[in-house]
């Protein structure tokens, strides 16, 4: 396989794709030989733009593509979220690897069936979470490890806007599933849930609200009428291993921000500034707060550089994906880990619409 370039398909030529074309096209062994979507004359739009010569175009969708298409590697699923299960099993299914965006999918279901036909396909199952690759965000998977913290038992994390509602497909439970809980909600979970080793959720206590999507004070688009989704969540999650997860996340809210991530440990502390979205890297340096004999200490934590050779965090995510499908090894972002939390954003929105505390839990794969 060192010599064959791998044919790669896009299915879902709307925004994100076009990060996705950027990073395979800087890639020597690939070849993107077809791109599908449901929009009539979008996906050879799209191909015209990047200046891809040769792609077929499919006006029918993934399934259509996938039907049509034989020999094919891998393909990157770029549709709107709820679109995800179904094109990414398809997929599978018939032995094509995959790099599906995040959010994962709307629910817990549809993830572990991803993750079940993953199993039985042999084939990769990669989920478009870039910051893993970016070094300080390693660094907070380092510290924890690292054991410098003692035995963790609260985390505050979250993030948000506060302004930054977004459209089209982001914005309507039939496209989305969640809004600003699943859009940039599952990076900020990610963040911490990474650097603990992902244990599973047992109950949460879940909020969500859509004051300002649907409010023309501050959404002025002419489409909020269809805004049926939230722009901001927040929970309280209690997982294995006696610990508890304060979250919040916003598209839009009266505050700059709804708190730093702090990970408290028995023997430190570690905040870590907030951002927007956590799509990236932290929002500047971290502090450790622990004693060093008797007497408490603040350590900066300096924004660490990524090495350059290895591109930038979109090319590290496309090139992960591509060396596990062709070396056959496991997925650079372990699907069964996302599973969980997909499971933590589908059980904050059903508590949320309980208003009450439930229990979670997570579907066997």
């Amino acid at each position: 396989m060192a010599d064959k370039k791998l044919k790669i398909g896009i299915i879902g030529t709307g925004g994100i794709a076009g990060a996705h074309v950027s990073a395979y096209m800087k890639q020597p062994d690939v070849e993107i030989v077809a791109a599908a979507d449901i929009v009539p004359g979008r996906a050879a739009a799209f191909c015209e733009r990047f200046e891809l010569e040769g792609v077929r175009c499919y006006d029918g969708g993934g399934a259509e593509l996938l039907a049509a298409e034989k020999g094919l590697d891998a393909v990157s699923v770029c549709t709107y979220t709820a679109a995800h299960a179904a094109c990414t099993i398809d997929a599978l299914n018939r032995g094509v690897s995959v790099l599906v965006e995040k959010p994962m999918c709307t629910t817990a279901e549809d993830a572990a069936a991803m993750c079940r036909a993953e199993k039985a396909s042999g084939k990769v199952l990669s989920v478009g979470f870039q910051p893993r690759f970016d070094a300080n965000m390693q660094m907070i998977k380092r510290i924890v490890e690292s054991g410098v913290l003692g035995k963790i038992y609260y985390i505050q994390t979250g993030g948000g806007r506060r302004r930054g509602i977004p459209g089209e497909t982001f914005c309507t439970k039939k496209m989305a599933g969640q809004g600003a809980l699943g859009d940039i909600g599952c990076y900020s979970l990610d963040m911490v849930l990474n650097a603990i080793g992902y244990p599973k959720p047992l109950t949460i206590s879940g909020f969500t609200s859509d004051y300002f999507g649907k409010s023309p004070k501050y959404n002025l688009r002419e489409d909020r009428h269809l805004f049926d989704v939230d722009d901001f969540a927040a929970a309280f999650v209690r997982l294995e291993g006696d610990i508890v997860l304060d979250f919040r996340i916003s598209w839009a809210m009266n505050m700059d921000t709804p708190g730093d991530t702090l990970i408290l440990g028995t023997d430190a502390g570690l905040r870590i500034p907030s951002t927007n979205c956590w799509n990236g890297s932290v929002g500047g340096p971290m502090t450790l707060y622990h004693e060093i004999a008797g007497e408490q200490m603040q350590t900066e934590v300096p924004i660490l550089k990524n090495d350059r050779e290895k591109g930038d965090l979109w090319n590290q995510k496309i090139r992960s994906f591509l060396d596990a499908v062709v070396n056959g090894t496991p997925s650079p972002i372990d699907a069964s880990q996302i599973l969980i939390n997909q499971a933590i954003i589908e059980g904050i929105e059903k508590s949320a619409a309980l208003g009450r505390e439930i229990e979670i839990t997570i579907p066997e794969v």
